[in-house]
C-alpha cells in the first residue's frame, strides 16, 4: 500500500481590501519580465489581466478578471490563477499570498489546480521539482476558506489516485485508501472481498477479474448526516479498473501506457465523498466502486464467452476491452437496494466519447428528469467541467441484441458511447445519469487549469451539484 501525502495549501480568511492581489516574495527581475510578457499577450487577446508594481522587496500582482455572468467570471478567475501558477513554476517561486476581491476564491482555485504536481515517485529528481509550498489567501469568509481547502484536498486526492501506477495501487490498495479517507473525512466504508463478491454472483466483476492474479473488491462508501435533506440517497458509481490491458482483446502498447487512469471514475467518487463529508453538507450520498485490473492472464474471459450479471442478465462478451460496462452493471444492479433518488455513474468508458469531443467536456446521457439535467448543466457551467448531452433513444438498444444471450457487450462501430450507456441503463430501475469522462479524465498535455496526467474531473462538478441539493 503506497503512502499518500497530499499537497497542502492554507486558505485563510481576513478583511478584504477590494482587489485580488498576489504578493510574491522576493523580488525577481526574471519574474517581472515574464509577467510583462504575459500582460502583453493577454492584452493582445483583449483579455483584461495583470497589473504589476514593485514596492520594496515585494511584488504585487493585481488580477483584473473579465466581466460577465457568474460562471464566466469564475472561469476567468481560474484561468488567471492558472497563468500565475505557470509564472511561479518557471521562476521557482513556492510561496505567495492572494488578497481580497470577489474573484479571490476562483483565482486561488485555478492556482491550486494548475500548481498540482505528482511527485511521490520522483526519487532523486524530487529536489529539482517545483511545488507550491504555501498559499495564503485572505479576503475569504471562514466558510469559503474551509470550502476551498476541502475541495482542493479532495481533487488532489483523486488526482493522486489516478496518477499512481498499478504496481502501487491494486484493487485492494484502492479500497484500503478509501477506508483511510473515510476515517479522515467522516464517511463509512465497507469493502466486500472476493468471497463476498462471489456470494453476490457479480458475474461482470468476477468475469473481468478472471485474468488477474489480484482479487477484485467492491467498496461501499456512505455519508449520512443526521439532518440530511434527502430521504432517498444520491448514489455515485465509479468505474475502478485500476489497469486496463484490454484483456485478450489486447490494446496496442501506445494505447496502454496511460491505462492506470481507467479508475478515474472511482477516484472521482472517492474525491466527491471527501469533499461532501469534509464540508459537512446535509445530504445523504453513497458511493459504489467495483474494482479490478483487466489482464489477459490465467482464465481470462475470451471473446465469445457468455457471463451472467448479478441480476441474472446473460451477456455475450465480444470484446474484452469493453470491460468497464461489465463491472458497472453489477454495481448499478446493487444500487437498486437503496431505492435511490438518483444514480450517477462516472467512467472512462469509451474511446468514442473521447474522439467525439476530446478533453473539452464529458459526454453525458441518461433518463433523469429535465430538472436534474438543468441543475447538472448549471453545476457544469459553475465549475467549467462541461457536459455535452448525447441522445438516449431506445432505438440504440437494437444494436446490443445478441443471438445467444440477453445482450452483447458492444454495439458496433457506430454510436459507441451511446450504446455503452444504453447497455448500462439495462441494469437500472431508477433515475439515471451516465457520465463518460474518457476525454477529460487524463491529459497527455496541459489543458485549461490542468497539467498532464489525472485531472480528477467530476469531483468539482458533483460537489457543486450536491451543494445545490443540500441548500
Amino acid at each position: 500500500m503506497p503512502t499518500f501525502v497530499a499537497m497542502k495549501w492554507t486558505f485563510a480568511s481576513s478583511a478584504s481590501t477590494g482587489h485580488v492581489t498576489a504578493v510574491v516574495k522576493p523580488t525577481s527581475s526574471e519574474f517581472s519580465a515574464d509577467l510583462a510578457t504575459l500582460i502583453e499577450a493577454r492584452a493582445e487577446r483583449g483579455v483584461k489581466g495583470w497589473l504589476h508594481q514593485v514596492a520594496g522587496a515585494e511584488q504585487f500582482v493585481r488580477v483584473l478578471t473579465s466581466k460577465g455572468d457568474a460562471a464566466e467570471m469564475a472561469h476567468s478567475g481560474r484561468k488567471a490563477g492558472a497563468e500565475l501558477a505557470g509564472l511561479l513554476s518557471k521562476n521557482k517561486i513556492s510561496n505567495l499570498s492572494l488578497e481580497a476581491g470577489d474573484a479571490t476564491f476562483h483565482v486561488a482555485e485555478g492556482l491550486a489546480l494548475a500548481a498540482y504536481r505528482y511527485t511521490r515517485l520522483l526519487g532523486k529528481k524530487a529536489k529539482e521539482a517545483w511545488t507550491l509550498d504555501s498559499v495564503e489567501v485572505v479576503g475569504l469568509s471562514a466558510r469559503d476558506a474551509k470550502r476551498l481547502e476541502v475541495l482542493m484536498a479532495a481533487v488532489t486526492e483523486a488526482r493522486d489516485l489516478i496518477n499512481t501506477p498499478v504496481l502501487d495501487l491494486t484493487a485492494e490498495d484502492l479500497a484500503a485508501r478509501a477506508e483511510e479517507l473515510g476515517q479522515i473525512y467522516g464517511f463509512k466504508v465497507t469493502v466486500l472481498n472476493q468471497a463476498k463478491i462471489e456470494s453476490l454472483k457479480m458475474g461482470g466483476l468476477l468475469g473481468v477479474n478472471k485474468g488477474s492474479v489480484d482479487p477484485a473488491t467492491f467498496s461501499i462508501l456512505e455519508y449520512k448526516p443526521e439532518k440530511a435533506v434527502n430521504s432517498a440517497p444520491y448514489v455515485l458509481v465509479g468505474k475502478g479498473v485500476v489497469y486496463d490491458t484490454g484483456g485478450l482483446s489486447l490494446k496496442p502498447s501506445n494505447f496502454m501506457d496511460t491505462m492506470k487512469c481507467d479508475m478515474s471514475g472511482a477516484a472521482a467518487v472517492i474525491g466527491t465523498l471527501c469533499a461532501v463529508a469534509g464540508q459537512g453538507l446535509p445530504v445523504h450520498v453513497i458511493g459504489l466502486i467495483p474494482a479490478t485490473d483487466n489482464r489477459p492472464g490465467g482464465n481470462a474471459i475470451t471473446p465469445g464467452d457468455v457471463i451472467t450479471i448479478s441480476d441474472g442478465t446473460t451477456v455475450e462478451v465480444l470484446n474484452t476491452d469493453a470491460e468497464g460496462r461489465l463491472i458497472l452493471a453489477d454495481a448499478l444492479h446493487y444500487a437498486k437496494k437503496y431505492k435511490p433518488q438518483l444514480v450517477i455513474d462516472l467512467a472512462t468508458l469509451t474511446g468514442a466519447a473521447a474522439r467525439a469531443i476530446g478533453p473539452n467536456a464529458t459526454v453525458a446521457m441518461g433518463n433523469a428528469s429535465r430538472e436534474v439535467w438543468e441543475q447538472l448543466q448549471t453545476s457544469a457551467a459553475n465549475t467549467h467541467e462541461r457536459l455535452v448531452e448525447f441522445p438516449f433513444w431506445d432505438e440504440y438498444n437494437d444494436l446490443l441484441k445478441s443471438e445467444i444471450a440477453d445482450l452483447k457487450n458492444i454495439g458496433g462501430a457506430e454510436a459507441g458511447a451511446i450504446t455503452a450507456g444504453k447497455f448500462l441503463e439495462h441494469f437500472t430501475d431508477y433515475p439515471y445519469v451516465h457520465l463518460d469522462i474518457a476525454g477529460p479524465a487524463f491529459l497527455d498535455s496541459p489543458w485549461g487549469y490542468y497539467g498532464k496526467g489525472g485531472t480528477g474531473v467530476g469531483v468539482r462538478l458533483l460537489t457543486d451539484f450536491l451543494t445545490h441539493v443540500a441548500s
